[in-house]
């Protein structure tokens, strides 16, 4: 629950005069950032340091003085320092009760201390109004003008009003504040800006998954395997071939697990009858990740077709066709056309440019930038319609390469089938899911269902169960 103040405190802020004075404590880094941002939008801005007289290289037009003469300039004091720093602040207690305290700091690990900077700054300070904020910008955005980096700045407090007036102050300055609730939010916004990579942890251990696996797959297949039976070197093929094969499976696969959860959850909401019934964790984990997976995959199709394009001025191949056109030549042969192998050939190359195509376009979609220029209606017609779309491209792309040699018992080494066998698992069982899910019987059933359609069931009077139909009526649909 929300605390209120005593004191009256302006929730806005005329722009037509100058700003009120902020007072910060600290000239660090970011201190001196913040405080060249705040003179840049009218504000006055006092220091508080511990040796005034030995502050440098602060912007022009700050004035520096004592932590006790600076704290009585201003209303609002931004708290630039380490909490191991925080002793100085019990005797100013008198001059801060009352005063609006905003905690900017951060921590060198996830969850340091058992509570969180700004509850621990409340607590030394009963009488001030403590706000986390700014702790999520960096000194370099602020330079910047947060025109190239994160604009959102997370919002907490107790006072609603000192928080209010701490957002306004947010807003003034170009950025984005976003109100996270009381101080309880403040450790998890703490350790915000500690996480690394935090959505891409997934992707990248199932991309180094795939990576490994099928590196040691077409090793054993492509160069263990002509040295044990020919004594013949392959190493060469570790450098291009192999990874060309790698990237197109790891592309494929992950592009099938961005849509496989959304098939699980369909079959799970299917098997409850509702969708009022939370999906399990990994499952909530996974989906919240597809961007993510998608925009991995994404890369490892640039990098097939990369690869792709030096196919033909690579020594090896130089080197086989020019032997191949030499003994053709010597025996006065040549290959007859074949129809079917062309068009086996152009279909390949064909699906693998439209699938590319739409991998892009999704790939674009998922920028902020342009989803937030469409609606919901157009953001998800992209991203399911056109991205099942383009799984169905990559996957025929795939079993067009194999062609007629797919199953053919020759392809097989020591038993084992082409890597792009095992790959086209995932993506089929996806697509033929998929399509048993939008056959009209069960696709109206699941419509009801998200709609808030429930499937429940009660006894009888001869002890059988009789299913019933009832609508649930959610207010926030």
């Amino acid at each position: 629950m929300e605390k209120t103040s005593t004191g009256a405190f302006p929730s806005t802020m005329n722009s037509s005069e100058k700003q009120e004075t902020v007072c910060i404590f600290g000239t660090g880094d970011f201190g001196r950032s913040l405080a060249l941002r705040m003179l840049q939008c009218d504000y006055s801005i006092v220091f508080g340091s511990r040796n005034p007289q030995k502050s440098s290289l602060l912007p022009n037009g700050a004035a520096v003085l004592s932590y006790l003469e600076a704290a009585q300039k201003s209303d609002i004091i931004i708290l630039a320092v380490h909490r191991e720093h925080y002793d100085f602040l019990k005797e100013l207690t008198e001059v801060l009760k009352g005063k609006i305290l905003v905690d900017i700091s951060n921590n060198l690990k996830i969850d340091q201390y058992l509570e969180s900077n700004a509850e621990y700054l409340a607590q030394l300070l009963p009488g001030a109004h403590v706000v986390k904020a700014f702790n999520t910008i960096s000194a370099w955005a602020l330079q910047s003008g947060a025109l190239d980096a994160n604009r959102q700045v997370f919002v907490c407090g107790n006072d609603s009003k000192a928080k209010q007036r701490v957002m306004d102050v947010v807003r003034t300055l170009g950025l984005t504040p976003l109100d996270q609730g009381s101080l309880l939010a403040a450790k998890e916004i703490e350790n915000y800006p500690l996480q690394l990579f935090p959505m891409w942890k997934l992707p990248f251990y199932l991309s180094a998954i795939l990576c490994v696996f099928f590196f040691c797959y077409c090793v054993i297949r492509d160069v263990l395997y002509p040295y044990a039976n020919g004594n013949q070197d392959s190493t060469f093929r570790l450098a291009i071939s192999i990874p060309n094969r790698i990237f197109p499976i790891a592309a494929l696969t992950l592009l099938a697990l961005v849509y496989l959860p959304g098939v699980i959850a369909a079959i799970l909401q299917l098997y409850r009858g509702t969708k009022y019934r939370r999906f399990p964790d990994w499952l909530d984990q996974w989906m919240l990740c597809r961007k993510q997976l998608g925009l991995v995959a994404l890369g490892f199709a640039f990098l097939h077709v990369l690869y792709t394009l030096v196919i033909p001025i690579r020594y090896y191949v130089r080197w086989t066709l020019k032997n191949r056109t030499i003994t053709q030549a010597l025996a006065k042969t040549d290959d007859p056309f074949s129809t079917t192998t062309a068009w086996l050939n152009d279909s390949y190359i064909a699906l693998g440019i439209l699938g590319f195509f739409l991998f892009v376009l999704l790939g674009i979609t998922s920028l902020p930038s342009v989803s937030n220029m469409v609606n919901w209606r157009e953001f998800r017609f992209v991203q399911s319609k056109l991205g099942y779309l383009t799984l169905i491209l990559c996957t025929a792309h795939t079993m067009v390469y194999g062609g007629k040699k797919f199953l053919s018992p020759s392809s097989l080494r020591w038993y084992l089938p082409s890597a792009y066998v095992i790959a086209l698992i995932i993506p089929c069982t996806v697509l033929v899911i998929k399509f048993i899910l939008i056959l009209p019987c069960i696709d109206k059933t699941l419509t009801r269902i998200r709609q808030g359609w429930e499937r429940t069931s009660k006894p009888t009077s001869n002890g059988q169960y009789l299913k019933q139909n009832s609508i649930c009526m959610d207010s926030q649909l």
